[in-house]
């Protein structure tokens, strides 16, 4: 992975990091694409600053793209960007888990039933 892949992810798991960008994130996920005045509405725990605020955190990693038409900004997620990088990695990351917990789950019941027979005896 290059130097520029990994700071892309850096960026976007610091914008997921934030509950306000995740209510943003999750605005632009149920009504595509959106004003900025919309996402404040929809988000009642801060003022519209705020929401601009995040707002440019999330373009600056890259998740969200802006549309400008005249006077009026429109959010909505890049679903190509490096959010699906860092989806990838926690896919990955998850699967090889499982995997590796699925192969300790079965190398371990041999081991549980010796364990079961030294709890009953210690009790």
């Amino acid at each position: 992975m290059s130097d520029t892949d990994q700071q892309s992810r850096e960026l976007v798991f610091a914008a997921l990091a934030d509950h306000v960008r995740r209510q943003i994130l999750d605005t632009l996920a149920s009504h595509g694409e959106c004003s900025a005045g919309f996402i404040s509405d929809q988000i009642s725990s801060v003022g519209r600053t705020t929401v601009s605020t995040h707002l440019k955190a999330l373009k600056m990693s890259g998740m969200v793209v802006e549309r400008r038409s005249g006077r009026h900004r429109y959010f909505s997620i890049d679903p190509a960007g490096p959010a699906n990088d860092a989806l990838q990695f926690l896919q990955d990351m998850l699967e090889r888990a499982l995997v590796v917990g699925e192969e300790s789950t079965s190398s371990s019941e041999g081991h549980s039933e010796d364990r079961s027979a030294r709890v009953r005896r210690q009790a």
